[in-house]
């Protein structure tokens, strides 16, 4: 005679723990208001930029400066500001600028986090000791404008790019997932006779791409986002980018002349200020979501478990 295992019921997906509480109505409901109050909170005022940016003469006028609702929607602003003259050249240098210093910033991130990943390389102790105090203590002001001055660098695009070529905080996040790959898969490829630049290519980077792009849009983001280094060092207005025309002519509000955007009348200036803002966030509004997904999935875990 045998004896049947007894069957087991699988637990139904929604079975909570023998410690947690079902939810009440006021507690959803509660967490409803609360998360519908800070979607509007982080909608108004991006709304009232892309309306006011929107707007007509008459509109901003009857406002009083900003518009919620456009009635008449043109986009009279962002032709103004695209047909030509500070703008779009200060649109021009961001993107270029931005997409320079970040193929830089992840090929020196890169190779120096694969180099300090390595166990045995010359010297990579006392880099790395190098790397994480500049972590902690970073350069003044003064000394970095000296620094630039004396390798003649004022009054260039360089400028912009090299004294933030290797983010600190970047290159640890980028050794420590290096150092999560297995190492047999070195070892096994050294046995085929592959050495360090056919490693670094064929298995670590394709294993890396998580990784590779969130960091790459931490670097697209700094140097789009950056306006200081550029207020500092670059003494011609025409080689500004959009991020520091955005904060003289909008933070400072500062009027914009009718020869400088290479037009004859201009829309409100309330509506051209705002367009300019929603030329500095368009692409990194365009650019996070396609790479929103490696941010749990290329950071937090590795590539390969052992």
């Amino acid at each position: 005679m045998t004896v049947g295992l007894p069957l087991l019921k699988p637990r139904p997906a929604d079975r909570r723990a023998a410690w947690e509480e079902p939810p009440t109505r006021l507690g959803s409901a509660a967490k409803a208001v609360v998360l519908t109050v800070i979607v509007a909170v982080m909608t108004l005022p991006f709304l009232v930029v892309l309306s006011t940016s929107l707007a007509s003469r008459e509109e901003v006028t009857a406002a009083g400066g900003y518009v919620l609702f456009p009635t008449e929607p043109t986009l009279q602003a962002y032709r103004t500001i695209l047909s030509g003259g500070l703008v779009t050249r200060a649109v021009t240098v961001s993107v270029l600028i931005t997409g320079i210093g970040t193929a830089l910033s992840l090929l020196t991130t890169i190779a120096l986090a694969y180099a300090l990943s390595k166990r045995g390389v010359p010297g990579s102790r006392p880099v790395l000791l190098l790397v994480l105090f500049t972590l902690l203590f970073a350069p003044g002001m003064i000394p970095m404008y000296v620094l630039v001055k004396e390798l003649g660098l004022l009054d260039s695009y360089w400028a912009l790019i090299l004294p933030g070529l290797v983010n600190a905080f970047n290159l640890v996040v980028m050794r420590a997932f290096f150092m999560n790959i297995p190492e047999e898969l070195y070892q096994a490829a050294r046995i085929d006779g592959a050495g360090d630049w056919r490693i670094l290519t064929r298995i670590v980077l394709p294993l890396s791409k998580g990784v590779i792009a969130v960091v790459g849009l931490f670097y697209a983001v700094t140097y789009w986002n950056a306006f200081f280094n550029a207020m500092l060092y670059l003494n011609d207005s025409g080689k500004w980018p959009i991020q520091l025309l955005l904060r003289t002519y909008v933070v400072q509000n500062k009027q914009m002349a009718a020869d400088q955007l290479g037009v004859a009348h201009l829309p409100p200036q309330q509506s051209i200020s705002m367009a300019v803002v929603m030329l500095a966030l368009i692409p990194i509004l365009l650019l996070y979501p396609f790479l929103q997904k490696y941010f749990t999935k290329g950071v937090l875990t590795g590539a390969i478990k052992g």
